[in-house]
């Protein structure tokens, strides 16, 4: 006789299961905290190593935290629409995490360019880009654990 497991993110991209909204936000919330702490760290390590001024407000540990799980946030939320729209959602999510990741650099760019922060810099902007790519690496890891493309 033979006996089989599934984890609950393999039953739920087999059996084409729904992700519920509470999923999706627990996940969110969770890779958010944990990607908040490790860009925490990066904003440390770009003002003792970088000499980044401690008056760029991006990277202060609120908007650090606050950011950095709202963003966690929406992007469960998006990733969940994707994922329960059912076929393709992987095709579709392949493309469209990297378009974003690169759109979210504007602000960032925007912010070099015009200069119209106290304390903006290179290493500032450079910083603050990294900690983009840091948290699409941590909660596109999340989600395709938790709510797994089809």
């Amino acid at each position: 006789m033979t006996t089989s497991t599934a984890t609950a993110s393999t039953t739920s991209a087999t059996t084409g299961q729904r992700v519920s909204l509470r999923t999706a936000l627990t996940t969110g919330a969770v890779a958010g905290v944990i990607a908040a702490v490790i860009n925490a760290v990066i904003a440390t390590v770009a003002r003792s190593a970088f000499d980044v001024s401690d008056d760029f407000q991006p990277l202060t540990p609120g908007p650090i935290v606050m950011w950095t799980i709202l963003g966690a946030l929406i992007g469960a939320a998006g990733w969940r629409l994707f994922v329960n729209k059912g076929a393709g959602s992987r095709a579709l999510l392949n493309k469209l995490v990297p378009v974003v990741v690169v759109l979210s650099f504007i602000p960032d760019v925007l912010l070099l360019a015009t200069d119209a922060m106290p304390g903006t810099s290179t290493a500032a902007v450079l910083s603050l880009m990294a900690m983009h790519v840091i948290t699409a690496v941590i909660v596109v890891s999340a989600y395709r654990r938790t709510m797994p493309t089809r």
